[in-house]
């Protein structure tokens, strides 16, 4: 394998795992996931529960906003995806750190 192709595979494997370990991805499919349970929760609410939180359905509430919020960051990855360095700026960074 030729060293372009060597570089090619690093830089996939790069912004594969740039991609992947991307906080917003974990926070938005956790708030997402948790949102849709806790809403889900507000549906089946009796009326007791709703009578000791002053007729507020809480559960439904809460469930939306971190719903909203999941989804906030996940359209923010899509939006604004991670570009992992350039072979090039990290040459350059190495360099930078070898003459300090």
């Amino acid at each position: 394998m030729s060293d372009y192709q060597q570089e090619v595979e690093l830089e996939r494997r790069s912004a594969t795992a740039a991609r992947l370990f991307d906080i917003r991805l974990i926070i938005g499919g956790l708030f997402t996931l948790y949102g849709v349970i806790v809403m889900i929760a507000g549906f089946t609410v009796s009326d007791a529960d709703l009578k000791k939180a002053e007729d507020i359905n809480i559960n439904l509430w809460t469930g939306l906003g971190m719903l909203l919020l999941g989804l906030f960051f996940l359209a923010w990855i899509k939006l604004r995806p991670v570009v992992p360095p350039t072979a090039e700026e990290l040459a350059a960074l190495q360099d930078d750190t070898d003459s300090h």
